[in-house]
């Protein structure tokens, strides 16, 4: 067996854990985070901020302390579903996060920008940075669980993610159309490369429940989001039906009146699957 010169981890090609531990970043030293969960989807549109939000909204339900790192740093939605429009404040070390009303610990580029309108007109690396620090200089406290709304797609803020904070595992949001097996596996073979476990798939915006009988109605052909799971071996954790309350929610800024018992099957997987 060859030796490793850790010297040279910054230019290795290897997936070594002597080479990932390098890049991780420590958390603030008032973070005390059990489980650390990204949401991702491989494209976007598919209501991934929105599931994000509505898991959290179901963990804290349970009794959970939650929090959510909000990652799409050029597109930042999850203080608008939320409701949170003031900014967050210096501790004289690192920021505070800002609480919704039920008790749920956010971060987001929006609670740092001058105008919630204000376009991040950054360039990779600097984006990058930006996560690592909502994880590094932010005091989350005592969180159960720091859920990650992650940007679309495989590029450098889910790179950055994977390499610098410790996942616990990544749950894949996904909607029922052609693409969907192609869109599944190119993030599910990322989470599989940076040796993270993928905690299962929840289908967004599956079918349609007709008003007047009750029959599921698939707008979008239906799923194959099965054949997908048993290829790759990933649990579904939910198909979803479409819910246009969950927008209109999110649009006023109310996510954490919403019911979520259709998530009340999935987040209990979820739970198990990462031994909380």
């Amino acid at each position: 067996m060859s030796s490793c010169d850790k010297s040279q981890c910054s230019t290795c090609q290897s997936d070594c854990a002597e080479r990932k531990s390098n890049f991780m970043e420590t958390a603030h030293a008032e973070s005390h985070i059990k489980k650390v969960i990204a949401i991702m989807s491989g494209k976007g549109g598919v209501g991934k901020s929105s599931m994000t939000s509505c898991i959290a909204v179901a963990l804290r339900k349970k009794g959970y302390q939650v929090g959510i790192l909000d990652g799409d740093i050029t597109g930042p939605s999850i203080p608008k579903a939320f409701g949170i429009h003031e900014k967050a404040k210096g501790n004289g070390n690192g920021m505070d996060v800002v609480k919704t009303q039920t008790g749920i610990s956010i971060m987001s580029a929006n609670l740092i920008l001058d105008a919630e309108d204000t376009p991040v007109i950054w360039r990779g690396p600097v984006i990058g940075n930006a996560v690592k620090q909502f994880w590094t200089d932010v005091a989350w406290g005592d969180l159960d669980v720091l859920l990650i709304d992650m940007p679309p797609g495989t590029g450098d803020v889910p790179l950055t993610v994977f390499q610098s904070i410790p996942v616990d595992g990544v749950v894949i949001v996904t909607t029922p159309q052609d693409l969907v097996s192609l869109i599944v596996k190119k993030s599910y073979h990322m989470a599989e490369k940076m040796s993270i476990p993928v905690c299962g798939m929840i289908e967004n915006m599956s079918y349609i429940v007709c008003s007047d009988c009750g029959k599921k109605l698939y707008p979008f052909g239906e799923s194959k989001l099965q054949e997908v799971a048993d290829e790759i071996k990933v649990d579904v954790l939910a198909q979803l039906p479409i819910q246009s309350d969950i927008a209109a929610l999110c649009d006023a800024g109310k996510i954490e009146q919403k019911d979520v018992s259709f998530l009340e099957k999935a987040v209990e997987k979820l739970i198990q699957k990462i031994e909380l």
